[in-house]
């Protein structure tokens, strides 16, 4: 199940805690082309298999902020806390797509809390370092610090 601390002070204590890893995610055609709908990006790389098949990847690939947004769904399987009154997602302090992530690949987030800071009262601001890793490629899709802040 990951992390889960019940104050800021086990945040800061469990600094350097490997969070495991979240349950595969299955990058198909529809996944791709339904985030291209939401956020205008055609490119054909990401939804043209027909000439993706004769392009630099050989079949189409998820657009990177695909794979950095699918670090929100399965965040909470690597990091949770519990009694806070509210949580919000603060930024991305480090993103990098360092591989492609190819159409039928699957990806998992693993992570590590790398950083936890008390803020004033009695609230911690938090930063996991995610890694997207894609089912049998030694690259990952993506890297990202991902700052969030737990109010109790």
């Amino acid at each position: 199940m990951g992390l889960v601390f019940r104050s800021p002070s086990e945040a800061v204590a469990a600094v350097g805690t490997a969070l495991g890893a979240s349950p595969w995610i299955a990058i198909d055609q529809e996944r791709i082309d339904r985030f291209a709908k939401a956020t205008g990006d055609f490119q054909w790389i990401h939804v043209d298999p027909l000439r993706a098949k004769d392009g630099p990847f050989g079949r189409t690939v998820a657009h990177g902020y695909l794979t950095f947004s699918l670090i929100n769904m399965v965040l909470p399987d690597l990091i949770r806390a519990e009694g806070m009154t509210m949580g919000i997602n603060y930024g991305a302090d480090r993103l990098r797509f360092p591989a492609p992530v190819p159409v039928g690949s699957r990806i998992r987030a693993v992570g590590e809390l790398v950083r936890a800071d008390l803020l004033d009262g009695n609230a911690v601001q938090t930063t996991v370092r995610i890694t997207m890793e894609i089912e049998g490629q030694a690259k990952p899709g993506c890297v990202a610090d991902i700052v969030g802040r737990f109010y109790f």
